[in-house]
């Protein structure tokens, strides 16, 4: 699904409200109706209505709040209409009763979460949901991507994607998973999912400037995951890893192009951000429970603290990315590790060790772009050209793309790379 189009020049007001409002749109209507179809339904709806309507008459002061209330009031005339709603609509006797609805919102708000959208992912991260169906259903409720969108997250294709979120939706209604706040006790075991949807949320709005408040919306969302749970330091340690990869988004792209870390202009890295990341990972280093995010949050940490690429601690790095793969042992884990052991080991080195992973990671095009730069590091240029084009066939993003494009253009004139 993606963002009505309306058919003047206020389009674009019409996509950002999309895209800020949609999640916490739709996760307020899932509390109050507790039916995902229709929360999806009326929330788009209303946003056909937006885009019909916003174009003559201008955006409202509160768009989301005019979001919200136009599609709580299509879910009401929805289920007015149907038999099925009418019997809900007599169960529920909250619907077009205030004084009942005020009570139903009174006892929500009363439970450990009071977030709407974090309250949302924690019911989609029950227990009774496989790992992968949770996340790709918070990604799709929560940052209103469309199914194909989901899909490049987890690479795999949009049909099997289709196939995955009604199974997931089927899977809540079958097996009854209500749409409560779970309790203090329920927390923890849910932690991991959070943690990993909050991340792909974040990852996700780094594919292009207009997906920017996911990345502001999943660093709200983690600020909130702490002060909710703030003795566990994973919780902790996603959020440093945002802030720090946070620091340095402005420096990351330049002319819609993606731009290395070596190359990076870095005195338009944000160091307020940099200076809480530093403080968080310091204090879940004195907890000495590290896990994965705090592991990954120090990686981040030790690349922030260098002026320069040469004078980053290569070794630290090394040695942090050989504890995160003890924890967690995945290709990209190791792929990454790679490329940090180049600056060490040298390209000849990192090469052997991207091709012991490359099969696990041929649909991964950063795998290919890493090996392209290593194969051009050591005067292999034909082989490079092939891994790049094998990775510019991959990438989905424009940035991505003029990145590859740049490289192998670099070939093409017989450029190398130190």
């Amino acid at each position: 699904m993606t963002a009505p189009v309306a058919a003047t020049g206020d389009a674009i007001g019409v996509d950002r409200v999309f895209r800020e409002a949609y999640g916490q749109a739709v996760a307020t209507l899932i509390r109050i109706f507790g039916d995902i179809t229709l929360a999806e339904d009326a929330v788009q709806e209303a946003f056909v209505v937006a885009s019909d309507r916003w174009p003559r008459s201008g955006i409202p002061p509160n768009p989301a709040g005019w979001i919200v209330t136009t599609a709580r009031n299509r879910a009401i005339d929805d289920l007015r209409r149907s038999a099925r709603g009418r019997q809900l609509h007599e169960e529920l006797g909250a619907v077009v009763d205030p004084s009942r609805e005020a009570r139903i919102e009174r006892r929500e708000v009363e439970g450990p979460v009071k977030d709407d959208q974090l309250r949302l992912i924690f019911t989609c991260c029950h227990p009774a949901l496989r790992t992968e169906h949770n996340v790709a259903l918070t990604l799709r409720l929560l940052g209103g991507l469309s199914v194909d969108e989901v899909a490049r997250s987890f690479l795999v294709s949009e049909p099997a994607m289709a196939k995955r979120l009604v199974r997931a939706k089927y899977k809540i209604k079958a097996a009854g998973i209500p749409y409560r706040v779970p309790e203090d006790a329920d927390l923890p075991e849910r932690l991991r999912s959070v943690l990993s949807v909050l991340y792909l949320i974040y990852n996700t709005g780094l594919e292009g400037p207009e997906r920017a408040s996911l990345r502001t919306e999943a660093i709200r969302l983690a600020r909130a995951l702490v002060e909710l749970m703030p003795d566990e330091p994973e919780a902790a340690g996603l959020l440093a890893l945002m802030l720090l990869s946070e620091s340095r988004a402005t420096a990351r792209t330049s002319d819609g192009s993606l731009v290395l870390l070596r190359d990076q202009d870095r005195t338009r890295w944000n160091r307020t951000m940099i200076q809480e990341g530093h403080a968080i990972v310091r204090a879940c280093i004195r907890r000495g429970r590290p896990g994965p995010f705090q592991l990954q949050a120090a990686i981040q940490a030790v690349h922030c603290s260098a002026d320069s690429l040469e004078a980053t601690d290569w070794a630290q790095i090394v040695a942090l990315y050989d504890h995160l793969f003890s924890v967690m042992p995945t290709p990209v884990v190791a792929l990454n590790r790679a490329i940090a052991a180049a600056e060490i080991e040298g390209p000849g080195a990192a090469l052997t060790a991207i091709d012991a992973i490359a099969a696990e990671l041929d649909n991964y095009h950063p795998m290919h772009a890493a090996r392209g730069t290593m194969l051009r590091r050591l005067g292999r240029g034909d082989a490079a050209r092939a891994a790049y084009e094998r990775a510019a066939s991959l990438a989905v993003t424009e940035a991505d793309q003029q990145f590859l494009a740049h490289l192998l253009d670099a070939l093409d004139e017989g450029g190398t790379e130190s």
